[in-house]
């Protein structure tokens, strides 16, 4: 079961490593390109604080964003902004998000996302670490995949290669973490983590990818290319975009 009150505070925590680590720049460095194609510093900031306006909305009962136009304009508008607009911008609206979890309400009602996608109330404070965790590391000022805390870590690989299981455009494999864990994705059906767990596990897909924790989610989150990886039972597939 989600723990969303756990969560909610692993994103304060989060949020504070982030503001901690982006109030050493300045705002130079801030229109410096991140690791994000044709986005700068400031469009990584600028889309935080919008992201959790936008998880504002949807604990509020709105849409997420008015247009997909409209989030994307906000955007531009303010990546060009000072340090220390883009500071005070990404620790208020996390207020904002925070105080909107906080109200009592239904954690197990259904909400929309962005582009139609629904999810549980419950699920909105890991989402909201997701984007915290890893466009901290996107910005590229020494955060890297490596310092993930743990548990962010795994979840976000088994997150991913949920999303991933049954996708028609990616082949059934097996995912092998250097520390045993055993993980499938893509065409795969019919086998349950209880299965995989058991001493009586159904075959494996035979193309298995082997690597670091940090490698594993580089590539399942397309922020690394694989080259890390070890591949066996066939070639390295080319995941579609999240």
């Amino acid at each position: 079961m989600m723990d969303h009150a756990r969560d909610l505070a692993s994103v304060c925590d989060a949020t504070d490593r982030l503001l901690s680590a982006v109030a050493d720049l300045d705002d130079a460095a801030v229109t410096e390109p991140s690791r994000l194609p044709g986005w700068t510093r400031g469009h990584v900031l600028a889309h935080l604080a919008r992201n959790a306006d936008a998880l504002v909305n949807v604990f509020e009962g709105r849409p997420m964003y008015v247009s997909g136009e409209a989030r994307d304009a906000d955007i531009e508008r303010d990546a060009p902004r000072p340090l220390k607009t883009h500071l005070a911008d990404v620790r208020d609206s996390a207020h904002r998000f925070q105080d909107a979890a906080s109200l009592s309400q239904d954690w197990s009602r259904t909400v929309e996302l962005r582009n139609g996608v629904l999810d549980t109330a419950a699920w909105l404070p890991w989402r909201r670490w997701i984007e915290v965790e890893l466009h901290h590391v996107d910005l590229g000022i020494g955060y890297e995949l490596e310092d993930l805390p743990t548990e962010f870590a795994q979840r976000e690989i088994n997150f991913l290669a949920h999303r991933f299981s049954k996708h028609p455009d990616v082949p059934a494999l097996t995912i092998k973490q250097d520390d045993g864990r055993l993980l499938l994705t893509g065409a795969v059906e019919g086998v349950t983590a209880e299965q995989l767990d058991s001493g009586h596990r159904p075959p494996l897909p035979d193309l298995t990818i082997t690597g670091t924790r940090a490698d594993l989610l580089g590539w399942l989150s397309g922020r690394r290319d694989g080259t890390g990886l070890r591949v066996a039972g066939g070639a390295l597939p080319s995941l579609p975009p999240l």
